[in-house]
C-alpha cells in the first residue's frame, strides 16, 4: 500500500497513547529551555559548553532552533567548519586529554572539557515523537536521535528518530533518514535508510518510532514506514539540532540567515 501523506500541516497527536504512559513531555511553554528537560549544548566534551550552546528562539509554543549568520562552528579541532545549534538529556566524558566521552565525531577526539555524568531523560523502551518542520537549505540537516549514555563504550548504538538533509528537499517530495546505527555496539547491525517520501517536510509532521527489546518500529504521521527486527538494550537520551556543513552548492535561501529548525513538541513514553 502506498503511503499518504498530507501536503500541509500534520495535525498533533493526543497527549493520550493506547498502552502508553507519558513520562517526557516538552511542549516549549516557557520563555527559555527547560534545563529540567535538555541540556543547552551539543557533545560539550570535545569543545566546552560555551562553544558548543544552541542558538535559538522560543516563540507561539516553538522551540527554534537556529544556525545564525554569525554563529562560529561547535568544535573546529574535531569537526571543521561544521555550525550546531542542539540540546541533549545526557552527558558523560572522561577525564581532560582522555578519548572517554559520547559520540566521537572524528576518531582522534580528546576531552576539552570534562563533563559531570547527567542525566535528564534516558528510558529504555518506550514509544517517542517529536512534531516539526524540517528545512530545505542544501547545508543544513536536521534530526531527532537517541544515543546511548556510553560509559560503557559498547552503549554506544543510535536508534535516529529522523534526518532530513536539506540537499534532499525537493517540493512535495523528500529523502529521510532513519533506522539504527551501531557504532561500537557488537549486538547491533547497521540498519540505516534514506528512503523517497511523497511528503512536504517544510511543514509540520510528525515523527515517531516505537522501541521494543525485540524492534524497532518507525513511523512518519502515524503511517508505519519500516521495522527493524533488533534493539539496543541499554538506556539512550534524546539528541535534537539542526546543523549546517559547508557546501559548494548554495543557492539563495542558503545565504538567508537565521536558519529555522522549528519544534512544536517532543514526547516520551513508557509501557504500562
Amino acid at each position: 500500500m502506498k503511503l499518504q501523506f498530507s501536503k500541509n500541516d500534520f495535525p498533533p497527536n493526543s497527549k493520550i497513547k493506547e498502552n502508553f504512559i507519558l513520562e517526557f513531555n516538552d511542549e516549549f511553554e516557557k520563555d527559555a529551555i527547560n534545563i529540567e528537560n535538555w541540556l543547552p549544548f551539543y557533545l560539550p566534551q570535545w569543545s566546552s559548553k560555551k562553544m558548543s550552546r544552541p542558538q535559538y528562539e522560543i516563540n507561539n509554543s516553538n522551540l527554534i532552533l537556529q544556525i545564525t549568520k554569525e554563529q562560529r562552528p561547535w568544535c573546529p579541532e574535531f569537526n571543521g567548519d561544521i555550525k550546531c545549534s542542539s540540546i541533549q538529556t545526557g552527558v558523560f566524558s572522561g577525564e581532560i586529554g582522555s578519548a572517554i566521552g559520547q559520540h566521537k565525531v572524528n576518531p582522534n577526539c580528546l576531552v576539552r572539557e570534562k563533563q559531570n555524568a547527567t542525566k535528564t531523560y534516558l528510558p529504555q523502551y518506550g514509544f517517542f515523537e517529536i512534531r516539526a518542520k524540517s528545512l530545505d537549505t542544501q547545508s543544513n540537516v536536521v534530526a531527532l536521535w537517541m544515543i546511548g549514555f556510553e560509559d560503557i563504550p559498547e552503549k554506544s548504538a543510535e536508534i535516529c528518530i529522523f534526518e532530513v538533509k536539506g540537499c534532499n528537499v525537493q517540493k512535495n517530495k523528500a529523502k529521510i533518514g532513519y533506522g539504527i546505527h551501531k557504532f561500537n555496539d557488537p549486538k547491533i547491525k547497521e540498519a540505516f535508510y534514506e528512503d523517497d517520501f511523497d511528503i512536504d517536510v517544510t511543514q509540520f509532521h510528525i515523527y515517531s518510532a516505537e522501541w521494543t527489546p525485540e524492534k524497532v518500529i518507525f513511523y512518519i504521521d502515524n503511517q508505519k514506514i519500516r521495522e527493524i527486527i533488533q534493539s539496543p538494550n541499554y538506556p539512550m537520551q534524546f539528541m535534537l539540532g539542526i546543523y549546517e556543513i559547508p557546501t559548494e552548492i548554495e543557492d539563495e535561501k542558503d545565504k538567508t540567515y537565521p536558519k529555522n529548525f522549528v519544534i512544536d513538541y517532543v514526547r516520551g513514553y513508557k509501557y504500562k
